[in-house]
């Protein structure tokens, strides 16, 4: 896309594709008070029956009550927890102080379409301004992130170009290429401010051996707020096989192979320009930089930022890219494995809290269930924290689906809910490793929470 018509398409974002707040919900008005509401998210299954797919719920509650096991938080029940513009699951990101959530909504007429709710607790949630439609820049599903507090970036990777040319049984490979578009979000006066795209060039030495761009994610500022870290998932075909094989949709692709010698990558760009891409490779890791619907990359207390390698569960490594080079510091490594005594952890989610202190979700391949730890990055340790339901055959599938780790002050929250069942809130004093077994999470069936801020 020109410049030219990227500045069109600024133009129809920021000034003619906003449509009016339909207001708040019939008597519900915004609360003033000094309360930080704990929002927790929920996903509730598609008219097909696959779970977690229909859409999101939110309900805020207290912290006095996110701490009581006795308070249960029934947010499927008729009229209680809020639904939140998507027509699948909402992508949502939140506020530090917690008073507001961000949405872009994913898929369908309203893909793209970003949302901005005031928190007044419970069930309300009062839409704060116009709606911003980035679907210009980024089409209807994109990927996004609160980069930094205030400031939002969304990315997809578009205009791929057909694996093969040719027709059979004389196919040709050609390399998929593709771009990255990028838009740089207000989120405090909801605007898309500026939009930009990276041409995808991995080398001829790469692309010569297949490995191609297939997925952009989880964008993060780092602490000078002037550089831009683009997670990216790359795949490889195997260009000693010229079968076709047969995608979703019925769309024809060279092959693959799981035959991988490439470090995790990351586009970096220059913020706010969103110009000058350049990538840089990890020598630590092997893993994709991509997560799934969670944010995987934070920019710690010390300045660095700290970046959970996985592609939908299957890293164990949480990598750091320096403050002084914006480069991944080769030294650092925290491998979840060794600092847990075990060789089969997959992370889930990350949550950086605050010096050196995290929280992961975890599964394990030769175990059914899902787990949390408390890491501490620096002196590469982590202790393991005991929930009811680790053991629940489909918390594996739930965590899949997590969106985020909730942090307020010294404590972390996290709601645990094997699919259609329910579960628990666990309060977590990452100073202390107190852990509170708190809030029951009333479930629904094919439904389970994934998300607290």
């Amino acid at each position: 896309m020109t410049k030219m018509m990227y500045a069109a398409a600024l133009a129809a974002v920021t000034l003619g594709s906003c449509s009016k707040s339909e207001g708040p919900n019939p008597g519900t008005e915004p609360v003033e008070d000094d309360t930080r509401w704990i929002t927790l998210t929920a996903a509730f299954p598609d008219d097909a029956g696959t779970a977690g797919n229909g859409g999101t719920l939110a309900y805020a509650i207290s912290p006095e009550n996110a701490a009581n096991p006795n308070y249960e938080v029934r947010i499927f029940d008729a009229g209680k927890g809020f639904s939140l513009k998507s027509e699948r699951t909402a992508r949502v990101q939140a506020s530090a102080d917690g008073k507001y959530l961000y949405n872009i909504q994913y898929t369908g007429a309203n893909g793209g379409v970003f949302n901005k709710y005031e928190v007044s607790g419970e069930g309300k949630y009062i839409e704060a301004g116009d709606e911003l439609n980035t679907a210009v820049i980024l089409g209807t599903s994109p990927r996004w992130t609160k980069a930094a507090e205030g400031k939002g970036v969304g990315v997809s990777f578009v205009n791929a170009r057909d694996s093969y040319t040719g027709e059979a049984p004389n196919y040709q490979y050609q390399h998929p290429k593709g771009e990255i578009r990028i838009a740089n979000i207000d989120l405090d006066d909801p605007a898309v401010r500026n939009t930009g795209s990276i041409a995808v060039d991995l080398g001829e030495e790469l692309e010569g051996q297949g490995y191609h761009v297939w997925r952009a994610d989880v964008p993060v500022l780092n602490e000078a707020q002037d550089k831009l870290f683009i997670g990216v998932g790359i795949r490889r075909h195997d260009l000693s096989n010229h079968e076709l094989t047969v995608g979703r949709g019925g769309a024809l692709s060279w092959a693959t192979t799981d035959d991988r010698d490439l470090g995790t990558m990351t586009y970096v760009v220059d913020y706010p320009s969103l110009r000058n891409p350049k990538i840089i490779t990890s020598t630590v890791a092997g893993t994709d930089n991509l997560s799934y619907r969670t944010m995987t990359q934070y920019v710690g207390t010390d300045g660095h930022i700290y970046q959970a390698a996985t592609a939908m569960g299957s890293g164990h490594q949480i990598l750091r890219i320096s403050k002084s080079t914006n480069d991944y510091d080769n030294s650092y490594n925290f491998d979840l494995n060794a600092a847990l005594g075990i060789d089969d952890a997959g992370i889930r989610a990350f949550r950086y809290i605050k010096d050196g202190m995290g929280v992961v979700l975890y599964t394990r391949s030769t175990v059914e269930g899902g787990y949390i730890a408390l890491v501490d990055l620096n002196n590469k340790t982590a202790t393991k924290v005991t929930t009811d339901y680790e053991s629940e055959e489909t918390l594996a599938a739930t965590l899949g689906q997590f969106q985020n780790i909730g942090a307020a002050g010294d404590y972390a929250y996290v709601p645990v809910t094997p699919s259609g069942k329910d579960g628990s809130l666990y309060v977590i004093n990452w100073k202390t490793k107190e852990v509170i077994k708190g809030a029951k999470l009333v479930n629904s069936s094919g439904s389970h929470y994934i998300g607290a801020y």
